[in-house]
C-alpha cells in the first residue's frame, strides 16, 4: 500500500467543506470542519489502538478495556464518529454531535476543559433544522470517506493531521478575509520569527495573542527539528473563545501536550501568572497582536497591577504599544528575547508612543527593527515591520533591516519565500551595513532621529533615476519628423499614380 501524502490528506479535508460553500460563511463553517477533523482523528485512533490491542490480547477483553483507559485520550462509545455517522440518516444530528463533543470534554476534563463550549452543531447558523440535519449528514460522509481515515496506522506521523489542521487554518484565513486573518500568521512569517528569537531547549515560549497557536507551535518545531527532543514548554493567551478552542485542539493534533493556553483577554488581564499572582516570565515572548486595537483597555492601565505601563500610557485608540509593553514586562532577565509585528506607523507616531519608544531604545532593549513586504497579511494591506527585543545585549546597536521590496508576488497576497527569509536571518545575525537593505545604528544615530524608527530614516532605497538627454531626445525627434514627411511624400506620389489624388 503506497504512503498517505500530506496533500492527499489537505484535499481530501478542503473538499470536505464543499458541503458549506455557498450555504454558510467561511468565518463560521470553519469551526464545524476543524472540530469535527478533530473528532474523527482521535475516533480513528481510538479505533486503531484498540485494534492492535485485541490482536495482541484476543483472550483478555477486560485487559483490552483497562489499557484503553491509559490512553491520551479517552472516547466514551456514543461519541465516536463511527457512532455518530451510523445515525446521519435520523433527525437530531447537531443534538447527538453536541452531546458526543460535551461527553468527550468530560472524559478529558483536564485537557479538554471548556475547548467545545464556543462551538454548537445544533446552531441556526446552520438554518432550520431540515437543512441543518441535511448539512451535518454530508459533513459526516464526506470525513466518512476513504481519503479521511486518519488512522495512525494508515497515516503514520501525528504530524500529517497537524499539517492538515494547519492547512485548513490557513485556507480559511485566505478566503475569509479580516475576520478570519484574525487568528492567523503566514506560515513564512512564523518562521521568520521563530529563527529571529532563535529558541532552546529547555525554554519557556510564550504568544499572548496566540490566535490558533502556529507562531507558538513554529517555535517548538525548531527546537524538535535541530534537537530531536520535546524539552521546552508553550505558553499562550487567546481573547477569543472559538479561537482559543481552535488553538487547543491545534496544539494537541500537532502532538503538542506539554502547554498551557488560557482564554481571556492579555491586557486586561493577564491569566500567566505565578503562585505569588506576578506575571510569569519567559525565555521566548513572539506575538502578533491585532494592529492598532481601538477598545485595548485603557481604562485600567494607569492603575495596571502589573507596573506594565510605567513608560508610559499607550493612546486610547491604538494598542500597538500596551501590546509590546506587556511582552517586554514578561522576558526573563537574563535570556528572553522577543519578536513582534506591528503596524509600521508604531515606528514613527508622536505623543506618548513617542515617549514610549524613547524609554525601550534609551533602556538598550531594542535589537532589530525589520521593514516587511506589503499584503503579506491576511486581511490588511497595511505595512508592517517585525520589532526584536532583548533583555541582555552586546552593545547598544540596533540593526535595521528594509525587506519591504524583496518578496514573491500573489493575486491576492504576497509571501516571504525562503530565500528572502534566508536573507533576513542572514543580516539580523550578521549585524553590518547592506547598501540599500540593511542599517546597523548606534544609540547616537537613533537619538540624531529623535528616536523615530522609520526605516527610511536609516536605509537608503532611493534609486537614482537615469538622467535624460534633452539634446538627444530633440534630434530623434527631428530625425523622426524629417522621416515622416519623406513617408507622406512617397505615399501621396502613390496615390496620385492610383488616380487618387490632384
Amino acid at each position: 500500500m503506497n504512503p498517505v501524502t500530506q496533500a492527499e490528506i489537505n484535499k481530501a479535508a478542503w473538499g470536505a467543506c464543499d458541503t458549506f460553500r455557498g450555504v454558510v460563511d467561511p468565518s463560521v463553517y470553519k469551526d464545524y470542519v476543524l472540530t469535527l477533523l478533530f473528532l474523527k482523528y482521535l475516533s480513528d485512533v481510538w479505533k486503531d489502538h484498540r485494534a492492535r490491542y485485541e490482536a495482541e490480547h484476543p483472550d483478555h477483553p477486560e485487559l483490552v478495556d483497562a489499557m484503553m483507559l491509559q490512553e491520551a485520550f479517552i472516547l466514551p462509545p456514543h461519541a465516536s464518529f463511527d457512532a455518530l455517522h451510523k445515525r446521519r440518516h435520523e433527525a437530531g444530528n447537531g443534538e447527538r454531535i453536541d452531546k458526543a463533543l460535551h461527553a468527550i470534554e468530560d472524559s478529558n476534563i483536564s485537557k479538554l476543559r471548556d475547548v467545545f463550549q464556543d462551538i454548537s452543531f445544533n446552531s441556526n447558523k446552520l438554518g432550520d433544522e431540515e437543512q441543518k440535519n441535511d448539512i451535518l449528514r454530508h459533513l459526516l460522509e464526506d470525513f466518512a470517506k476513504p481519503a479521511l481515515d486518519l488512522r495512525p496506522s494508515r497515516v503514520g506521523q501525528l504530524d500529517i493531521i497537524g499539517g492538515a489542521y494547519e492547512y485548513l487554518i490557513s485556507r480559511f484565513a485566505a478566503t475569509a478575509g479580516k475576520k478570519a486573518g484574525e487568528f492567523y500568521t503566514p506560515a513564512e512569517v512564523s518562521d521568520l520569527m521563530a529563527r529571529l528569537v532563535d529558541p532552546q531547549e529547555g525554554d519557556d515560549i510564550c504568544d499572548p495573542t496566540c490566535g490558533s497557536a502556529s507562531l507558538l507551535m513554529k517555535c517548538g518545531r525548531l527546537i524538535r527539528d535541530r534537537t530531536g527532543t520535546k524539552r521546552y514548554a508553550l505558553f499562550g493567551q487567546e481573547a477569543i473563545g472559538s479561537t482559543w478552542a481552535l488553538a487547543k485542539m491545534n496544539l494537541f493534533l500537532h502532538g503538542e501536550e506539554n502547554h498551557q493556553v488560557e482564554w481571556g483577554d492579555t491586557i486586561r488581564n493577564p491569566k500567566l501568572r505565578t503562585q505569588d499572582d506576578l506575571l510569569r516570565h519567559f525565555d521566548v515572548v513572539v506575538a502578533n497582536p491585532p494592529f492598532s486595537l481601538e477598545k485595548w483597555g485603557v481604562e485600567t492601565a494607569e492603575k495596571d497591577k502589573f507596573s506594565r505601563f510605567r513608560r508610559g500610557v499607550p493612546p486610547k485608540t491604538k494598542g500597538d504599544y500596551a501590546f509590546i509593553l506587556h511582552m517586554i514586562e514578561t522576558l526573563k532577565p537574563r535570556t528572553g528575547r522577543m519578536a513582534v509585528v506591528v503596524p509600521n506607523g508604531v515606528l514613527f507616531r508622536g505623543s506618548t508612543e513617542g515617549t514610549i519608544r524613547q524609554k525601550l531604545v534609551e533602556e538598550n532593549l531594542l535589537d532589530a527593527v525589520i521593514g516587511l513586504p506589503d499584503k503579506l497579511f491576511f486581511g490588511t494591506g497595511i505595512p508592517a515591520a517585525i520589532l526584536v527585543f532583548r533583555k541582555r545585549k552586546a552593545d547598544d546597536s540596533v540593526i535595521f533591516i528594509d525587506a519591504s521590496r524583496e518578496y514573491e508576488e500573489g493575486t491576492n497576497q504576497n509571501r516571504l519565500g525562503p530565500t528572502q527569509v534566508e536573507k533576513i536571518v542572514a543580516t539580523y545575525l550578521a549585524r553590518t551595513t547592506v547598501e540599500k537593505y540593511a542599517f546597523r545604528a548606534t544609540l547616537a544615530d537613533i537619538r540624531g532621529n529623535d528616536f523615530n524608527l522609520n526605516l527610511p530614516r536609516y536605509v537608503d532605497t532611493y534609486e537614482e533615476e537615469d538622467q535624460i538627454d534633452l539634446m538627444a531626445i530633440r534630434a530623434e525627434r527631428l530625425r523622426l519628423k524629417s522621416e515622416m514627411e519623406g513617408l507622406e511624400t512617397r505615399m501621396a506620389g502613390y496615390l496620385r499614380e492610383l488616380g487618387y489624388g490632384s
